[in-house]
């Protein structure tokens, strides 16, 4: 065996051995140890992930119960790439755990799913065929809802979540076995190897293409398959939500890409229009919702959507610009999808670790009940800070330079010779636009509302900072987004490398760890932009300090407020309030409920002791889509309970009927 299977039984018997860990020891102990094993899962994961971007392979086959081929184990290069990133929001997670982890949280049941959940997600992007894929999903799909699940004793909402995750997770699992099956059965093999380069032009490869994008799409939360995602991240431990919104669903990101270009490569030019309308789509729908939610988890969660939904719509620009030979934008496109995945990784990652920290600190997720917390937890408010730069794609983080290369196949991809081009390109640039401009909105937001001004409740004023192994895991992640924004070369090579594309279509390193995309001819040299920054600012830095301390001491005011001082925390800004301009202009899109309540001063109908406003906007999606569809699947069900009198005869009569119909289509 060489190193890569031997970093494979390495992650199943760590798995293994934290499992039995989670059983067999209690308290603290079992705290510590579980989230150590964990971390050394996912440790082992990079280490694998690395090894086989390097080029290193290994094909492992194990056998199954199943009346099928053995399943296979196989990570190339793109599968490495994944196995990487995602063993390393484990490790961060992992560790997080450690000093969040308490109360039902702690129990041996979750601690053994984390270990599996993270088992599961190394073993997806390392499967070689379809069997094997298959079962790694699942793992990961059951792993994860047992996570969601944590809390279901204390809180109704979590169960609620759980049952919309199940759903949408199994009907995604359902619409990726159909989909394989019609590809499978198309191609005559289950391998990957077989299955690459299906001719796309045969009746079962679209059917299999569209059965496959949905499935993945839904995993990945992207518009209007997203439902459970605003509900299970909120709900979910916050590790636990660190590691689906930034692992989980980039695997689904993989599963689309692994069809489109993989798989499916050279598909009719409607397969790459609708993935560019359903990513363009879900990212400026998830970026409307991010911007107007007030749980601060429910706006990361939202935030998922729109940061899929670019990659999805990266990749299906890939595909367009190839089949209309623009082959230079195309491969630039497909790197901004992988960077867009490392990016949203790596920020998200510290978002949700950091709005644990905030939970667990203040019990408040409503950033309408936050405030002042840069004062009490500084390393939480820095850490968050850096992430938000990050998720609104501001230099020097990873973020930006992702949506800088995906901006640079969109500018170099249009072709006004071309009609279909001509007129998909300059609609996504323009919805990507959007996208970014909400994106800056929405942070700005949640930063300035969570942990700037004033308190506005009693657990933001007494919050204290996070313990150690939180603080570390958060301050890892920061700084991981600012490595992909100042020194974004070597991510960006490697990210051309897992796709295979060299020379002249591919990424390399310029000058000062910057990244050029041979593909359009674009430079971008971020560490150099930071020290051009730094020789000018630094001096008008130090004139301002010695200014300032040469200044007569002053009592400063708030001169639009006519030198008042704002002595409550009701008299600034909140987040429905901040966020009420984007409410109104895109009235018709969020369809908002408000409710105002006028109580008069006695029979006054002109002096009111007391005005109450309450806003509350739904999920346009869910309510017009999922709840009428989910009230008569109820409605079928009530009917069908009818049949189910207690009557033996007819039990048996049904059960008859059913063994006539199945010797009649054997027969047949």
């Amino acid at each position: 065996m060489n190193a890569v299977a031997w970093g494979l039984l390495a992650q199943a018997a760590l798995a293994a051995c934290a499992v039995v860990l989670a059983v067999a020891t209690r308290g603290r102990v079992r705290t510590v140890l579980a989230g150590l094993s964990c971390a050394l899962v996912a440790g082992a994961g990079v280490v694998t992930g690395a090894l086989a971007l390097g080029g290193r392979t290994v094909v492992v086959r194990v056998a199954t119960a199943l009346p099928l081929p053995p399943a296979v184990i196989a990570p190339d290069r793109l599968g490495g790439l994944l196995m990487l990133l995602v063993g390393a929001v484990g490790v961060l997670a992992s560790l997080y755990a450690i000093g969040y982890v308490h109360g039902a949280s702690a129990s041996r049941t979750q601690w053994a799913a984390l270990a599996l959940f993270l088992l599961g997600m190394q073993l997806v992007p390392a499967a070689g065929d379809v069997v094997s894929f298959l079962l790694a999903w699942e793992l990961m799909a059951a792993a994860s809802t047992v996570l969601v699940l944590a809390e279901h004793a204390r809180r109704r909402t979590a169960r609620e979540a759980a049952v919309w995750y199940a759903v949408m997770t199994h009907l995604s699992f359902v619409l990726i076995l159909a989909g394989f099956a019609a590809l499978a059965a198309t191609a005559g093999a289950t391998s990957f190897a077989a299955l690459a380069g299906t001719d796309p032009t045969r009746p079962g490869a679209t059917v299999a293409f569209v059965l496959l994008v949905v499935g993945f799409a839904a995993k990945a939360g992207v518009a209007p398959l997203h439902v459970w995602l605003p509900r299970a991240h909120p709900e979910a431990p916050s590790h636990a939500s660190a590691l689906m919104s930034a692992a989980m669903v980039s695997l689904g990101g993989y599963g689309i890409l692994l069809v489109g270009i993989r798989l499916l490569p050279g598909g009719p030019t409607w397969w790459a229009v609708l993935l560019i309308v359903l990513g363009a789509g879900s990212a400026v729908y998830g970026i409307l919702h991010a911007g107007v939610a007030t749980d601060l988890k429910r706006l990361l969660a939202y935030s998922t959507s729109e940061n899929l939904g670019l990659v999805v719509a990266a990749i299906g620009l890939a595909m367009l610009l190839r089949t209309h030979h623009v082959p230079g934008a195309a491969s630039v496109a497909l790197v901004a999808a992988l960077l867009l995945l490392i990016s949203h990784a790596a920020f998200k990652a510290t978002l949700f670790l950091g709005a644990g920290a905030v939970l667990r600190a203040t019990g408040e997720r409503d950033l309408d009940r936050m405030g002042g917390l840069v004062h009490t937890m500084p390393w939480t408010a820095a850490t968050f800070g850096v992430g938000s730069l990050g998720a609104a794609a501001l230099p020097v983080t990873g973020g930006f330079v992702a949506e800088w290369t995906l901006l640079q196949a969109l500018i170099h991809g249009v072709r006004p010779a071309d009609r279909v081009v001509a007129v998909v390109v300059p609609l996504t640039l323009g919805l990507i636009a959007l996208t970014a401009g909400l994106a800056l909105v929405t942070f700005v937001k949640a930063f300035g509302i969570a942990f700037l001004a004033r308190a506005r409740s009693a657990g933001a004023a007494g919050a204290q900072e996070a313990p150690a192994s939180m603080r570390v895991a958060m301050a890892l992640g920061a700084l991981a987004v600012l490595a992909l924004g100042v020194l974004p070369g070597p991510v960006a090579a490697a990210a051309a490398a897992a796709l295979g594309l060299t020379g002249a279509d591919g990424a390399r390193v310029a000058g000062l760890g910057g990244v050029e995309l041979t593909g359009v001819g674009a430079v971008l040299s971020p560490a150099a932009l930071v020290a051009l920054g730094a020789v000018v600012g630094l001096p008008a830095l130090v004139g301002v300090l010695v200014v300032g301390r040469r200044r007569p001491a002053t009592t400063d005011v708030l001169g639009w407020g006519c030198g008042g001082v704002r002595t409550s925390p009701r008299m600034q800004y909140n987040a429905t309030s901040y966020a009420e301009p984007v409410t109104r202009i895109f009235d018709d899109a969020l369809q908002p409920r408000r409710d105002v309540v006028v109580t008069h001063v006695g029979e006054s109908a002109y002096l009111a002791e007391r005005v109450r406003f309450a806003q509350h906007v739904d999920d346009v999606v869910e309510a017009r889509l999922y709840r009428p569809l989910v009230a008569a699947a109820d409605a079928v069900a009530d009917r069908a309970r009818r049949v189910q009198n207690g009557s033996i005869n007819r039990y048996l009569a049904f059960s008859f009927t059913a063994l006539v119909a199945v010797l009649l289509v054997v027969v047949a």
